[in-house]
């Protein structure tokens, strides 16, 4: 499924583990809601690039963004990843359905045994993506992945936030 920019994005509900259902229709950021799919426990990448995002976490707040770091992995490995990559500050969802993440038009992968990092990969897990949406509920701005580098930098989406917001920049690629 391809997301549309200035159009409702798919619902989203999953647990998280601070014990809370997150319910994407009940967000009321300032800016955005920014949603961090990662692949999951078996991820070095994964590990890096979340742990950037968790030292970052009160300047995106402060810019008005809420954010929810999330994927496929159950609630044991969502834990493990928070514990052992080091990421107090994040709100990290658990439990994203493979079709859910389908309509939010991620990849989809199949687990191959063990990642360098040592850990299986899950039989199917999601591939990363990054979007910002506005408080309606529209996409303000995506980007889907379907490897685990080669991801948008959190200071770049930082700036882009600041200026999108200073300036009410429309969100793009509607045509």
């Amino acid at each position: 499924m391809k997301l549309m920019p200035r159009k409702p994005v798919p619902s989203l509900e999953v647990d998280t583990l601070e014990g809370k259902r997150f319910k994407l229709s009940e967000q009321k950021p300032g800016a955005f809601t920014m949603l961090v799919f990662y692949r999951g426990l078996h991820c070095p990448i994964c590990r890096r690039y979340t742990s950037e995002l968790n030292g970052m976490i009160d300047q995106f707040k402060a810019k008005g963004v809420e954010t929810l770091m999330l994927s496929s992995d159950t609630k044991e490995r969502a834990q493990e990843a928070k514990e052992k990559w080091g990421l107090p500050n994040l709100n990290v969802g658990y439990g994203l359905s493979i079709e859910d993440a389908r309509r939010w038009g991620l990849y989809v992968s199949s687990g191959r045994g063990k990642t360098s990092a040592g850990v299986e990969e899950p039989a199917l897990f999601n591939e990363p993506g990054l979007f910002l949406v506005k408080p309606e509920g529209t996409l303000y701005w995506g980007n889907i992945s379907t490897m685990p580098f080669a991801r948008p930098h959190f200071n770049e989406i930082l700036a882009g936030v600041d200026f999108a917001v200073s300036k009410n920049y429309p969100a793009r690629g509607e045509a």
